[in-house]
């Protein structure tokens, strides 16, 4: 018996410790409503909210617990009655109770609900009673159909806000490839060096633009160059070129007349 005290006695004090918490959050939560509601945004309403469920479902994990014992077992008897006023009850009761009298006793050790709530119930059942069993199932259907036509509209705002989202954040551009052009364009970085093989063969990695030309006039077929006796090609300057017969020169048959430009057109 002692044990089955003690065990009511702590599981009574994690109540009362949860209750309290809640009856803190509910008249903060009222004290919003009714003082502030003028700067009062929904996230903060929703906050309020999340902490009330929270503390409301620790209290059933509270009773719900093996080591809580049945309170519906337990019976409460008043075991003084007096109508003068008890600073006592009015102490636990925070002001809400001066006296514990006759008047009072009824409501505040009631295990069942108010006679209006009771009364209100009874009629609920008594119209449920009355309902044919195909009248029932209509009004079940009728209710099931209303509740898939909300849950599809909210899906449908869901699937279209998340792809409004989607459209938004999609980005239109590979950023490594962008920067790998950026770079390329600026500072040449990432091309190669090597040229297609060309008549006179692939350029090495260490050749020269030049030495890749000289290779490809490599290739070229050498053909004299003949020219009519006593005939002299001149440079622009008047500079003599190199006589006909030798090797190497370019052959042709085309008589050239190059008028030395010894005047300068723009000559003082």
């Amino acid at each position: 018996m002692q044990r089955e005290e003690k065990q009511l006695e702590s599981s009574l004090d994690s109540l009362i410790a949860q209750v309290s918490d809640l009856k803190n959050s509910l008249g903060g939560f009222i004290y919003k409503l009714e003082n502030e509601y003028d700067r009062l945004t929904w996230p903060s309403v929703l906050d309020s909210f999340a902490l009330l469920s929270g503390q409301l479902n620790t209290l059933n994990k509270v009773l719900k617990n093996e080591k809580t014992p049945l309170l519906k077992n337990q019976v409460i008897i008043p075991l003084l009655l007096s109508p003068d006023r008890d600073e006592e009850v009015m102490r636990l009761t925070e002001g809400r109770v001066p006296v514990f009298s006759h008047e009072v006793v009824p409501d505040h050790l009631r295990t069942k609900p108010d006679p209006e709530v009771e009364e209100l119930e009874k009629q609920l059942v008594a119209d449920a009673s009355r309902l044919t069993p195909e009248v029932a199932q209509k009004q079940v259907q009728t209710m099931n159909k209303l509740c898939n036509n909300l849950l599809e509209k909210i899906l449908k705002e869901e699937r279209e806000s998340d792809v409004g989202n989607l459209r938004q954040n999609k980005s239109t551009y590979n950023p490594t490839d962008t920067n790998a052009l950026v770079v390329a364009v600026a500072f040449g970085k990432g091309l190669s060096n090597r040229r297609p093989p060309g008549p006179g063969g692939p350029m090495g990695p260490g050749q020269s633009a030049a030495g890749g030309m000289l290779q490809g006039a490599a290739g070229m077929q050498q053909v004299p160059m003949t020219l009519q006796p006593n005939q002299q090609q001149h440079m622009p300057g008047g500079v003599p070129m190199a006589q006909t017969g030798q090797p190497g020169k370019m052959p042709s048959n085309i008589k050239t007349n190059i008028k030395s430009a010894s005047m300068h057109p723009y000559q003082r």
